[in-house]
């Protein structure tokens, strides 16, 4: 859960592909379709499909797509010193590592575990709830191992955990007020299971904790203004 900091910029790189990228220059990468990138695509197909995704999460991921190749190509094209847009992390810092597994369990793998139980509990309150969550995380993973193919800059790679961060904040809200908005006697009683519920709780409200210290403790204080001095520093300070 870097959030952008990593050699793919992304928020949850898993740890092989942190290795991978960290041998590349300026966070470029071979094999794209990676295992673990078709992975992820296979969850956002799937979600889509499954109508669990809503017209505005969809127009979302469109929308910011083009304007990130925008930023990527007119406002803060590639460094003509491919050293300046290297990743701003080491992928061989340990505590990095674990921060980085850790967001990826909270923060997209067991989501995804609570998701299929809701469905085999017919729990269609939860599923909605937590699945743009889940959407928007996935396609967020997808567009930074796209930057990171297609040579972005620093700056404009980390743009893209910041905005879909931002984004997923307000979802995350969403699935906090209708999994605390539940009553024990109506779902308890019924196909939903009150341990179930409990679990949904606590999932949702250490995911917003979690990603709010992403964005306002990681990404906006730290990291964003070192890309930013890499990217516009002087050739002494490389």
């Amino acid at each position: 859960m870097s959030g952008g900091v990593g050699p793919t910029y992304n928020d949850i790189a898993l740890p092989k592909e942190e290795e991978h990228h960290g041998s590349t220059v300026a966070g470029k990468t071979a094999g794209f379709f990676s295992f673990q990138r078709l992975n992820i695509l296979a969850i956002i197909i799937v979600l889509s499909a499954s109508g669990l995704v809503t017209i505005e999460d969809f127009i979302f991921t469109l929308v910011t797509l083009i304007y990130f190749f925008f930023l990527a190509k007119l406002i803060f094209p590639p460094h003509n010193n491919p050293n300046r847009d290297a990743p701003l992390t080491s992928p061989t810092n340990k505590i990095f590592r674990v921060y980085v597994a850790s967001a990826g369990i909270v923060g997209l793998l067991i989501p995804i575990c609570y998701i299929f139980e809701g469905l085999i509990e017919d729990d269609k309150r939860g599923v909605s709830a937590a699945a743009p969550h889940v959407f928007l995380l996935a396609s967020q993973v997808f567009m930074e191992g796209l930057a990171a193919t297609c040579g972005f800059s620093a700056p404009a790679r980390i743009f893209v955990p910041i905005v879909y961060n931002a984004r997923r904040v307000l979802t995350l809200v969403e699935w906090n007020m209708s999994e605390f908005s539940r009553e024990t006697p109506e779902y308890g009683t019924g196909t939903v299971s009150v341990r179930r519920m409990y679990a949904g709780k606590v999932l949702a409200a250490v995911n917003l904790g979690v990603w709010s210290f992403n964005i306002f403790g990681v990404l906006i204080p730290v990291y964003l203004p070192r890309a930013f001095k890499r990217y516009y520093g002087s050739d002494k300070e490389n």
